[in-house]
């Protein structure tokens, strides 16, 4: 039996980001793991306009090449962590933007949540992202909220500390718990 597909999208697209050093830590701690074939998803790579396809995501009549790609990209997924930055009191845009796109790509699929700022640690990026989540069928397996003032990037590498290397484990462990049975699922409703 092949291993679920677990991607970790990068959701900041803005120069100087520091969000591809913390998804890179996760990263490694996931292919540490060992429970996941993983895959790194930058969406300064994919590069999706505002959105921009005539037809709602419901219906999957996509006529935009990068919309295809990106179906395919998410199709392929069982579980997806998400890291993202807090702008604002919420997420960012091209976060929104990237999920606004598809819809029947996200469901019955494993999440979880990775957001830094600043005090606030990215809280308020995953509470306002909770709902939308929770309308696509994405099942929620836990987050981890970094405070950039005391644990930061330094020379562009994000190292974490034991509190934050727990909280990503064990988002790790409930998504590999999780992932075979909302696989039977997808499965179920894609017949």
């Amino acid at each position: 039996m092949s291993k679920p597909v677990l991607q970790i999208i990068i959701g900041s697209t803005r120069p100087g980001r520091v969000g591809p050093s913390i998804a890179t830590w996760f990263y490694d701690l996931a292919v540490a793991d060992g429970s996941f074939e993983v895959e790194l998803v930058d969406l300064a790579k994919v590069n999706l306009p505002l959105f921009d396809e005539p037809k709602h995501p419901l219906l999957r009549s996509y006529e935009h090449e990068h919309t295809k790609k990106w179906s395919q990209t998410i199709a392929r997924a069982d579980a997806i962590v998400f890291v993202i930055p807090e702008y604002n009191h919420s997420y960012n845009a091209a976060t929104k933007n990237a999920i606004d796109y598809l819809n029947h790509e996200w469901r019955y699929k494993s999440l979880g949540l990775v957001s830094y700022g600043g005090v606030a640690m990215g809280v308020r990026a995953i509470q306002a992202l909770k709902p939308i989540f929770m309308a696509l069928r994405l099942f929620y397996c836990g987050e981890v909220t970094i405070p950039l003032p005391t644990v930061p990037v330094v020379d562009g590498v994000f190292s974490g500390n034991d509190v934050l290397n727990a909280g990503a484990k064990a988002i790790l462990k409930e998504i590999a718990d999780v992932a075979p049975a909302l696989k039977t699922i997808r499965d179920a409703h894609s017949s």
